[in-house]
């Protein structure tokens, strides 16, 4: 098993995203460390997982069986799935925790079998399936652990794998918060003829899906167990990834080393100590502010538009909402 993925595929979601460049600073690397450069023990502080979580188990023992395995005191997942639900559980380690809440809105995906209760004509299902694109108005289920009130929900994609009988496959992408059981249940209301959902996996959650390190708990159990006994890390370092990867989803802007040391203490970033940035975002959008070695510093809101950008050269770029970095991993000056 070998590792294949590059520091910058890590921070971004496409390689081929289009960075502004507005400076040509480099790195000094005598402080920090490019993420893929981390120790194990590091990884374990600030790493996150892309696990396959079975069926039978709440998202929140899997997360003990984490803990348990890696010996944590700490570790959490974003984006609960009922007991019977599997797929795609993001699970951050220790203090990479403090970005769950980044993927939390992000979008998700699934596959789901949707029983039908009466026999109908595959024409009128692929009809009213099309009716279930945009935005709809959803009601949370009984079973929920939010108030049960009219919200907006927005379906990307949805998608009919295969119809047998009254079974009905399909694929939907749809932004965060929205209920597959009661997508199941609507679309059987529309159709006249009621459905419920039989089977549900989650194939995406925002940046992590079933092509990127998806991993069991025994895959992880088994890695960690031949890292202590063979010292070999590798199997362990395709599992746990650096936690950069859980904010791919997020707009980016690095920093010159000049300018780390007081993103960690808080203070906001103005534009002249940005050195690049990725071109789409916008104003109150939550980014990830990075180093040139690509290590995730903190998480700020953006305080300027692209076209404001463009014509200044002062001004604060974002504001800093929670620091990752801890204070003293870069010098509080440009050293000569």
């Amino acid at each position: 098993m070998t590792i294949i993925f590059s520091p910058l595929k890590i921070v971004l979601d496409n390689e081929a995203d289009k960075i502004v460049e507005l400076s040509s600073d480099t790195t000094d690397f005598r402080w920090g460390k490019v993420p893929t450069d981390r120790t194990i023990e590091e990884l374990l502080q600030y790493g996150i997982m892309n696990l396959d979580k079975p069926p039978r188990p709440t998202s929140h023992e899997v997360v003990s069986y984490v803990k348990k395995i890696l010996d944590l005191s700490r570790a959490g997942h974003s984006g609960t799935l009922d007991p019977h639900v599997t797929g795609v559980l993001p699970i951050a380690l220790s203090k990479a925790t403090r970005i769950l809440d980044t993927l939390l809105l992000a979008g998700k995906e699934y596959v789901c079998n949707m029983r039908l209760h009466k026999d109908v004509e595959e024409e009128r299902i692929r009809g009213i399936m099309k009716e279930y694109l945009g935005e709809i108005y959803q009601r949370p289920p009984l079973r929920s652990s939010v108030k049960r009130v009219l919200r907006i929900r927005k379906i990307y994609e949805n998608e009919i794998i295969q119809i047998k009988e009254r079974e009905v496959l399909f694929r939907v992408s749809c932004q965060a918060g929205t209920y597959i059981r009661k997508y199941c249940h609507d679309i059987g209301q529309s159709l006249s003829c009621g459905a419920h959902m039989k089977e549900l996996r989650r194939i995406r959650s925002g940046p992590f899906s079933e092509e990127d390190y998806l991993s069991t708990l025994q895959d992880l159990f088994d890695a960690y167990m031949w890292f202590l006994e063979e010292k070999d890390e590798i199997p362990l370092r395709n599992i746990i990834l650096p936690m950069e990867w859980g904010v791919k989803h997020l707009p980016k802007i690095f920093v010159k080393d000049s300018t780390v040391d007081s993103l960690c203490h808080g203070a906001p970033l103005a534009l002249p100590g940005v050195s690049k940035y990725t071109e789409k975002f916008n104003k109150g959008e939550l980014a990830g502010i990075f180093s040139l070695k690509h290590e995730l510093i903190a998480l700020g809101e953006i305080q300027l538009t692209q076209e404001s950008i463009q014509n200044s050269k002062h001004g604060i770029f974002a504001s800093v909402k929670r620091v990752l970095m801890p204070i003293g991993t870069y010098p509080t000056s440009k050293p000569k």
